[in-house]
């Protein structure tokens, strides 16, 4: 007997559409509908689940890692108005996506979390997700002959129930007033759905009615769905009460004390701008829309990638097992990004061995068939490792899945390239490639056979490609900078000298030798250490305060760093500082060196922190002169993460040529960043202005002096407006007042 449970409806993001044809049934009870496939993997899946259901049955499944409820239509439902379907689900480790399957090409992922919080096992809940206005950020599905839909489980497998699958052709909704914010001097900033009345808006600061002299309403041309309005007052902000009545909604806030804020009119040293790189940017568009400047062929697949066919193996990130490229060719990437507008770095593969062809991999379950895992879509691939987490012995006859590789054969093929990188860098993180690529490489690499490999591979790329800059050692995270995977007894070996200041005067006297220089860039991999998985306020919090492990001679750094005492002679060792300790260490030891991080991350792309976090770091960067970052990897185009490339960057626009100084009275960065810079535009100084407000509840206002009255590009993404690319241009007259609400990062750009 069916068991029959409450439903929960909740309604996500809709938008007004014009209803083209009929709803579509894919299951109701007990079976998919005519013509509908089950094209699942890797799931154990009943059609008849009687143990919750609504009517007489529903859809149970269990996936393990990686694996799907996968079902296809019989033709495109690209013209469909959205998908609605019921969830039962404990730890909802889903994702949502679909696929066009003749052009081989699917949508974003979208974790059922995104589109509803309050997902249990308790009852069905109701989503409807609407194609128009796609979770988490609004953006919408996008051209596509889309058939087919993937429930998909994460790393852990999932097991869950749905129930009432439709495709609807309509979905209408109210007009509503989503969120009124105080912005700059003297603008509301309202974000709505549908035609709303704009007259029944009404503002107050202290007690006062505000006149409203002017008003400009624009839609976000990624996520159209909501539309932002501009409201002008006659009156400039000062602190106090401010509230703002619209329709039948009502929003409040506290307007704080300004904070005295100096943009300083000397610059310090040029911007570079490199800092604005993305591994992997996945288009054209996607390049010019962010303002993506560097574009990095790198990661750990790239170790073993053989341009003789463009095989690749990812190593123990997916089972040992070449593959085509998923970048395709590197001459042909090369070139398009570069036409794009991007400037480029490579990866050279400097171990023995690359990828011999697209099928092979290392531990087969035929030659080894105690693993821990098998890949889900290939059940023949183990993972190298024994159901105790120790490696899989013995080591695998590498010919079985490589190639030899060398450098005369990377020189023939750097110098053969079409399109040629500005920068190449030394491999991806070969001092853990007895970890990432133990079937390649299984003996620990130390001090000497790493320095071994940069100083040959550079030599030969700078024979093949005399103009390029050549990056290195890329080491993966802090505890190898200091270190090898040999361990201590290899500092002892040299002297008890760490890694990085034994590396940078090897690659000085390496200099001396060739008669020119080997190493033009220190390259790094930084990514915060401090754990913020939970993604609860407090790791929010801590998320938005590790940016100072950047930069920060007073922060102990809130992780394992912090909290023992790390394996290196550094001083102050539990205070990171990366970027002026990286940069002191050149200037004793290799002076001239300029310093890069090819890899880091905001730990959350999705959410609204990771946004900020990046915003944050653009500013660093440029604040403390960092000559070249590259974002792993590359965020949804409408993520929060994307959208703070576009602040400083996105559709043409340049954040500064010189860093200017900014003193802020009381500051406090750990809920607030400043970053100010100049360029000289038609023969007159033109000052740009970022301000990255990290509390989650109060706006900060500022008395911005140096910043000119006139007019402004404003930019700014987050706060209650959302997620959106909101953009206007501005008049203030008067900067002794500017406002930036939470959790919210502005960009003012002074105008000609």
């Amino acid at each position: 007997m069916a068991i029959l449970l409450k439903r929960r409806f909740i309604g996500l993001l809709l938008a007004l559409l014009v209803k083209v044809q009929a709803d579509e049934f894919i299951y109701t009870d007990n079976a998919l509908a005519s013509d509908w496939q089950d094209w699942s993997w890797g799931s154990t899946i009943s059609y008849t689940a009687t143990d919750i259901a609504e009517g007489t049955s529903s859809i149970s499944v269990n996936s393990t890692a990686y694996s799907a409820l996968s079902l296809k239509a019989p033709a495109s439902f690209a013209t469909m108005a959205g998908f609605k379907f019921d969830v039962s689900v404990s730890q909802p480790d889903v994702s949502l996506y679909f696929q066009d399957t003749a052009a081989n090409v699917q949508s974003p992922s979208i974790p059922l979390s995104a589109m509803s919080s309050s997902v249990t096992t308790a009852g069905f809940t109701s989503i409807l997700l609407n194609f128009q206005n796609i979770p988490p950020n609004g953006a919408v599905l996008g051209n596509g002959s889309w058939d087919r839909i993937n429930f998909q489980a994460g790393g852990n497998g999932a097991v869950y129930h749905v129930d009432n699958l439709e495709l609807v052709s309509e979905i209408v909704v109210t007009p509503e007033f989503l969120s009124a914010e105080p912005l700059t001097s003297n603008l509301i900033a309202l974000t709505t759905q549908g035609a709303v009345d704009l007259s029944t808006v009404k503002v107050k600061l202290n007690g006062k009615n505000l006149q409203v002299t002017g008003n400009k309403t624009l839609i976000p041309v990624d996520t159209p769905a909501t539309t932002i309005t501009y409201l002008t007052l006659g009156t400039s902000f000062t602190s106090g009460s401010l509230s703002i009545s619209a329709g039948n909604s009502s929003f409040n806030f506290t307007l704080p004390a300004k904070l005295d804020t100096t943009i300083i009119p000397i610059s310090t040293h040029v911007i570079s701008d490199l800092v604005y790189g993305i591994n992997f940017p996945d288009s054209a568009a996607y390049i010019q829309s962010l303002g993506v400047t560097l574009s990095r062929w790198g990661g750990n697949a790239v170790t073993a990638y053989n341009p003789n066919g463009d095989f690749t193996n990812a190593g123990n990130d997916w089972y040992f097992e070449n593959r085509v490229s998923d970048d395709g060719n590197a001459d042909n990437w090369l070139g398009w990004t570069s036409g794009a507008g991007s400037k480029t770095t490579l990866a050279i593969p400097a171990l023995d061995w690359v990828a011999k062809d697209a099928t092979s991999y290392s531990y087969p379950a035929s030659v080894y068939p105690d693993q821990q895992s098998f890949d889900p879509y290939n059940g023949l691939a183990g993972d190298g490792l024994f159901p105790n987490g120790s490696y899989v012995t013995p080591v695998p006859n590498q010919s079985n899945t490589y190639t030899s590789w060398n450098t005369s054969l990377a020189k023939a093929w750097l110098t053969n390239l079409v399109h040629k990188p500005d920068i190449v860098t030394i491999d991806n993180e070969i001092e853990i490639a007895s970890n990432t690529h133990q079937d390649m490489h299984p003996v620990p690499m130390g001090y000497d056979e790493e320095l071994s490999r940069v100083v040959n591979f550079s030599t030969i790329a700078k024979q093949a490609l005399p103009k390029v800059q050549v990056a290195a050692p890329s080491s993966c995270s802090w505890w190898y900078y200091w270190t090898s995977e040999i361990g201590y007894t290899d500092n002892a070996a040299h002297n008890n000298t760490d890694w990085i200041p034994w590396f940078l005067t090897q690659m000085k006297s390496a200099e001396k030798k060739a008669g020119k220089r080997l190493l033009d860039i220190l390259d790094l991999h930084y990514y915060f250490q401090p754990d913020t998985s939970a993604n609860d306020a407090a790791a929010k919090a801590l998320r938005l305060r590790m940016t100072r492990s950047w930069w920060d001679p007073t922060y102990v750094d809130e992780s394992w760093i912090g909290t023992s005492t790390p394996q290196n002679q550094q001083p102050n060792a539990t205070i990171v500082q990366v970027i002026p300790r990286m940069q002191k260490l050149i200037n004793q030891l290799y002076p001239g060196t300029k310093l890069s991080f090819s890899e880091w991350s905001s730990t959350a792309d999705s959410d609204i922190t990771g946004g900020l976090v990046t915003a944050d770091s653009l500013g660093i960067f440029g604040k403390f002169g960092v000559d070249a970052a590259t974002y792993w990897s590359d965020p949804s185009i409408t993520s929060p993460v994307a959208l703070a490339f576009w602040l400083f960057r996105g559709n043409g626009t340049n954040f500064g040529d010189l860093s200017l100084p900014v003193n802020v009275n009381k500051f406090n960065p750990d809920i607030l960043g400043v970053y100010a810079s100049s360029s000289v535009v038609k023969g007159r100084e033109l000052i740009s202005l970022v301000i990255v407000n990290k509390d989650p509840s109060n706006p900060v206002a500022l008395n911005a002096l140096g910043l000119p009255a006139g007019d402004y590009l404003l930019r700014h993404f987050g706060g209650q407006a959302g997620v959106a690319k909101f953009q206007n241009t501005i008049s203030i007259h008067s900067s002794s007042y500017i406002v930036v609400p939470a959790y919210t990062a502005v960009f003012l750009q002074q105008q000609i």
